[in-house]
Formats: C-alpha cells, sequence, structure tokens
C-alpha cells in the first residue's frame, strides 16, 4: 500500500501460478491474464470498499494486483500540482516535448520526476526513513498544547 496526502493504493498480491510455461513470454501473459481476471471478478466489491475508505480516510483509492513479476494498476488519480519553474527550468521541459520524449511540459516533468525517483530510490528510502524517526521522537516529546 501507497499513501500520500491525495491517494491510497492498494496492490493486491495474487497467489502463484503453478502450471508451467514455455518460456517467460507465456508466463507473464499468463499472469497478465489472471490479473485482468481478478479485475473484472472484483471490481463490484473494489468499488463499495474504495467508497467506504474514501469517506473514512478523506482521500481518493486506486487499485492494482501484482503476480510475479507482473504488476498493473488498475485505477490511479492524476492530481495536478501547483508549480512555478524559472526559464531554464522550463526550457528543459520543452526540450523534452520538442524530442518527443513528451507530448506536453506536465507529461514532461511527470517523465522527469519518474526518472529522478528511478534513481534516487535509495536516497528517498534514507530520507523517508529518517522522517518517520523525526515523527516518531516529536510524539514522544511534551505536549504543548
Amino acid at each position: 500500500m501507497q499513501v500520500d496526502r491525495d491517494e491510497i493504493v492498494v496492490v493486491g498480491q495474487l497467489p502463484a501460478l503453478t502450471e508451467d510455461f514455455a518460456d517467460a513470454a507465456a508466463r507473464s501473459a499468463a499472469e497478465a491474464g489472471r490479473i485482468a481476471r481478478f479485475r473484472e471478478d472484483t471490481r463490484e466489491q473494489r468499488v463499495d470498499i474504495a467508497r467506504q475508505a474514501a469517506h473514512r480516510y478523506g482521500r481518493e483509492i486506486s487499485w492494482g494486483a501484482s503476480l510475479g513479476g507482473t504488476e498493473e494498476l488498475f485505477t490511479t488519480q492524476s492530481v495536478p500540482v501547483m508549480t512555478r519553474l524559472r526559464q531554464p527550468e522550463r526550457q528543459v521541459l520543452d526540450t523534452l516535448v520538442e524530442a518527443g520524449v513528451a507530448r506536453s511540459r506536465s507529461e514532461a516533468l511527470a517523465w522527469a520526476v519518474r526518472l529522478v525517483g528511478e534513481h534516487a530510490d535509495t536516497w528517498l528510502a534514507e530520507l523517508r526513513t529518517a522522517m518517520e524517526q523525526v515523527s516518531a521522537l516529536r510524539s514522544q516529546g511534551p505536549d504543548l498544547s
């Protein structure tokens, strides 16, 4: 499960396939098929749970499933993010658009954020751990209210 201030993403782990497959492509296709069937079979229950959870937690609920090496997100939120960029930063986005890497500045920014996230995973994980430690220390401190 992943949580941010806008969305809760729940990815269910499906039971492993027990069949033998001729190659990795056949296994991947079988995994995708099982995930698709799970998506259809659980649609009504997921909608009901999402409605209740969204009301309770004040965030949208998104769904996905994982099986073997295949993960698929069924629904996700696309949340606009307000930002102010200076000309050099806009030029980077425009270069990505002009090169055909992205169709718009918005898509170029999303691409850049994903790229940084992939290459900074270790650093971001350490930062999140440090933030959790700070939060834990704050909760142990005196109540000043």
